[in-house]
């Protein structure tokens, strides 16, 4: 499993940053930023940012920059920063290139039944944050798990990111987080894609940021090994997941709370 910065605390860990890397420039502030706030608050961070936005609602929504050119951004700012890096992938093919560029790979929670995804990707020797498909019961993701272990890499991670409710909304069932960390594995509750509003008329996924701090809040409260949070400086102008992503100035005040929770519980 990677190594993260101020492990000793006992603190949750995070997965934090814009949906989709839109530029340098950008990320490289959004990482400033949540390395500042996380180092004060002794958080285990990792930046993340999708190198390509594969799965989109219309054919003319933004998917990237240029593969190449992201992972060197995500490159630079591990480089930087001293952070470990973590990006989605899509195909099997994606596997071995986006591994020279980050340190866990993520398994999109449409594809977590992908063999040989999950096989390319264990090949890689990287960690692996496989997310729950929004279709799935929590136990059934051992099944996910296991391909990756049978594979030849224990270094799995799985994340909790909502379960479809109807056609345009997705509930968490909190249940679930204890569940998963019985296969052994750290579990991560996604707060912010569990906050998706799919499936809208305008072909725009939508979203209720309002309920972010109460899911983080609950999430932590019932163990989540870790948070995943995707935030932006401005969700309104964000090329991707802009109706759920919270407003970057929101962040530290958000982590500072959690933070509390998890020292009350421990």
């Amino acid at each position: 499993m990677i190594e993260l910065k101020n492990n000793p605390t006992g603190n949750f860990f995070l997965l934090a940053g814009p949906c989709v890397i839109e530029g340098e420039e950008m990320a490289m502030r959004i990482a400033e930023r949540v390395v500042k706030i996380t180092e004060a608050l002794q958080i285990p961070y990792v930046f993340k940012g999708s190198y390509r936005k594969a799965n989109r609602s219309r054919l003319d929504s933004f998917t990237g920059i240029g593969d190449e050119k992201a992972l060197k951004v995500l490159r630079k700012v591990h480089e930087t920063f001293g952070v470990p890096t973590v990006t989605d992938i899509h195909t099997a093919d994606e596997a071995a290139m986006a591994a020279e560029y980050v340190d866990i790979l993520q398994i999109p929670a449409f594809l977590c039944r992908q063999t040989d995804l999950l096989v390319a990707a264990a090949k890689t020797g990287k960690t692996i944050n496989i997310k729950k498909g929004q279709f799935l019961s929590p136990l059934a993701m051992q099944f996910a798990a296991d391909k990756v272990v049978e594979a030849g890499n224990k270094n799995v991670m799985l994340t909790e990111r909502g379960t479809t409710f109807g056609y345009q909304d997705l509930v968490v069932d909190y249940r679930g987080i204890p569940e998963m960390q019985t296969f052994g594995y750290p579990v991560i509750l996604d707060v912010t894609h569990s906050l998706q509003q799919p499936n809208q008329p305008s072909g725009v996924t939508g979203g209720m940021p309002q309920l972010i701090e109460t899911v983080a809040k609950a999430g932590i409260a019932v163990g989540a090994d870790g948070i995943f949070i995707e935030t932006h400086e401005n969700p309104a102008v964000a090329k991707s997941d802009g109706a759920n992503m919270l407003k970057l100035d929101l962040l530290e005040g958000l982590l500072t709370k959690l933070v509390k929770i998890r020292e009350a519980i421990k």
